[in-house]
């Protein structure tokens, strides 16, 4: 179909298309869908900032759909088998706001739609989970929704298949652009979905051929449809202004055994006299002269904010809707025989005696002091906790044995047969960041999977988010410093252990043995308020703990081994270079320098400890960090007379033990470099 983007001073298509959709009667569906419009002119209109196009252009379809398909009880928004409704094209943000509005959702008035976009209004400028109970995830860096929204459609069909049809059948809804298409993620996302058949999922692509350079015509002239064809999906066009062809096509989508996508054309900023079918309807306010003249083509001559009654009804009618399916839902839940177990795996709540088996490894380990690869016994550590919570979903970025991810015994998933718990999510790492946001936004699933630690570049948009949604997703990224070897500098994550350090509310641990790997994942399984990063060795090392009792990794640092007499130094070290510390150790105590090691595998959680603590630990004398990665970040551990035992660069393609050697990580240079600084 041709663009109905303009070029520059060219005429405008799309007005000549709106007038023609204008003189169609207005039918009720029609009128409740310009309410839609109206709040989102005049919400963006206050604030002086915003976007009101997109809201403008989709209120039919988003009307249609929150009627007539979408099953919800705006009276419980969280409803556990309601359908889930994600807005990836999160710039449009007061689509999604005027619609929890308008059903009758509670804390949204229109004191709230009247404060979107300031401090401390849950109708933020881009959706924010947690500000609002109807708000599903977090959206607007764009296809992070869409992905989102596969592992939400993933964890209904893993949830049906433990829990039983009568508890868990709900659809998932997606709103997305042009941008999301764009997006790579999209295509890493939209292919998982294709592959798995994920039949309940389906996106409506908001077609409008606009973007903020132009028509899309100037970069993107991909034929969408086929590409998710290709995929795999159902796919249909649809005129989104025509509510009854809308309604048709949703139909068809509820009855597709594949995910579907509906392309709907629509017109951005619909009803705008200069600005529909522009840019100029995108990211700003239209104005006070267009916003009246947009509004008085509807036919909507009301005050600003205000809605009338007759129109109001309806939609709080649609917001009831629900109501009925959420009671008889309620009624089969009180008389399932697994509602005690549904009811704590969807509140998010442990297994009773989750610990235990993970405790007995713990003991066997303080008794065998096994030397292993921390990804080994990573996965050892799994092979405790996932028989004792069946909430958590695995997987692995096609390095299954690589990054030690899967248990013996526990089958994958695969299309038409959700009842394993192992996903196989191919060489798509940012897809299967984002879908795993899904998972564990959806509830009643704690995604855990696995890639290279360098490769976290490529999920980091998807892990920021659940920092800042506070998701427990867990990414075991190993391989994680030069002792990978001969792959090389372009898999040796010398600066990534820094930049995942930055992110807030994100834990990072790096275990040095496995005693502390196993402390390390019971406080990533135990942590509920944001995501958690394991990053592991490819090479063995040699235990140095044997005590299982206390977690001793639970305050993000300790000390290993205390000086023999007055500290001249403490050696501060992570992961693999602490067995580095403990031996240069051994040799300044061997000459009659008292040095004590201190372990610190989680930055974090030593940082939240209080300053008694942390003097205790690192002590008063010359403090030396040492860790195969980069220094930045360790002065904040090492203070200003500090010294650094590390990386200044990147690495290089040999052995692990001529890298170490060749990098000046051994314990000899350690023990060197404390001696000259001593004098």
């Amino acid at each position: 179909m041709a663009s109905l983007a303009p070029s520059p001073d060219a005429p405008n298509p799309a007005l000549d298309a709106q007038a023609a959709i204008l003189a169609r009667p207005a039918t009720e569906e029609r009128r409740m869908a310009d309410a839609i419009r109206a709040l989102a002119i005049d919400a963006v209109e206050k604030a002086k900032s915003g976007h009101p196009g997109m809201p403008m252009g989709m209120a039919d379809v988003a009307t249609v759909l929150f009627t007539r398909f979408l099953k919800f009880d705006a009276s419980d928004p969280r409803w556990p088998d309601r359908d889930r409704f994600v807005l990836s094209a999160g710039h449009g943000s007061m689509l999604l706001y005027a619609l929890l509005h308008l059903t009758g959702h509670a804390g949204m008035g229109i004191e709230e739609l009247q404060r979107f976009r300031q401090l401390h209004s849950p109708a933020a400028g881009h959706p924010e989970y947690g500000e609002h109970p109807g708000i599903e995830t977090t959206t607007g860096p764009l296809g992070q929704g869409l992905a989102n929204a596969v592992g939400m459609a993933l964890a209904e069909r893993i949830l049906a298949a433990r829990f039983g049809k009568s508890l868990v059948d709900h659809r998932t809804w997606v709103i997305a652009g042009d941008g999301c298409m764009q997006e790579g993620i999209s295509h890493e996302a939209a292919s998982l979905a294709g592959h798995l058949q994920l039949e309940k999922l389906c996106v409506l692509y908001d077609d409008n051929s606009v973007t903020i350079d132009g028509g899309t015509d100037l970069s993107f002239t991909d034929d969408t449809l086929k590409r998710f064809q290709a995929y795999g999906w159902a796919v249909r066009r649809v005129d989104g202004h025509d509510a009854a062809a809308v309604e048709a096509a949703l139909a068809w989508a509820m009855r597709s055994r594949r995910p579907v996508l509906l392309a709907c054309r629509t017109i951005i900023g619909f009803s705008a006299p200069t600005k529909a079918g522009t840019a100029g309807s995108h990211g700003s306010p239209l104005g006070p002269n267009e916003a009246a003249a947009a509004k008085s083509a509807l036919g909507w001559n009301y005050p600003p904010f205000e809605v009338p009654d007759g129109i109001r009804a309806r939609w709080e009618e649609a917001g009831r809707r629900g109501a009925g399916t959420r009671r008889a839902w309620l009624k089969r839940l009180a008389k399932h025989p697994m509602q005690a177990e549904f009811e704590r795996a969807v509140a998010g709540r442990l297994p009773e005696a989750w610990h235990e088996p993970l405790a007995e490894l713990r003991q066997k380990h303080a008794v065998d002091r096994p030397k292993l690869a921390t990804r080994v016994a990573s996965q050892k550590a799994l092979e405790a906790l996932v028989p004792a919570v069946p909430e958590m979903i695995g997987g692995s970025a096609d390095l299954t044995g690589s990054n030690n991810t899967n248990v013996k015994g526990v089958p994958s998933i695969a299309r038409g047969n959700f009842a394993g718990r192992y996903v196989h999510y191919g060489v798509r790492e940012h897809g299967m960041a984002a879908a795993m946001n899904g998972m564990a936004l959806h509830g009643g699933i704690i995604p855990y999977s696995g890639t290279f630690l360098v490769f976290a570049d490529y999920m980091r948009p998807a892990i920021r988010l659940a920092a800042l949604m506070r998701q427990r997703v867990i990414h075991v990224l190993t391989h994680d410093s030069i002792g990978l070897g001969e792959d090389g500098p372009t898999h040796q994550p010398v600066e990534t252990l820094a930049s995942l350090r930055a992110i807030p509310n994100l834990v990072v641990f790096r275990p040095g043995d496995a005693m502390e790997t196993a402390e390390c994942w019971e406080l990533a399984v135990k942590r509920a308020d944001g995501p958690t990063v394991l990053a592991l060795s490819r090479q063995n090392l040699a235990a140095f703990r044997s005590d299982a009792g206390e977690n001793r990794c639970a305050r993000g640092g300790y000390v290993v081994e205390e000086a023999s007499g007055p500290r001249r130094a403490t050696l501060i070290a992570t992961g693999s270079e602490v067995g580095t510390a403990l031996a240069a150790r051994a040799a300044l105590e061997a000459e009659g320098i008292p040095v004590a090691v201190v372990s610190l595998p989680s930055w974090e959680l030593f940082a939240a400890q209080d300053a008694s603590y942390q003097a205790q630990v690192l002590g008063e004398a010359l403090r030396v960090g040492i860790e195969a990665a980069i220094p930045f970040g360790w002065e904040r551990w090492l203070g200003p007379e500090g010294l650094f035992v590390g990386m200044h660069g990147f690495g290089a393609s040999a052995p692990a033990e001529d890298l170490f050697r060749h990098f000046g990580i051994t314990a000899e240079a350690v023990a060197n470099a404390v001696k000259k600084r001593l004098g």
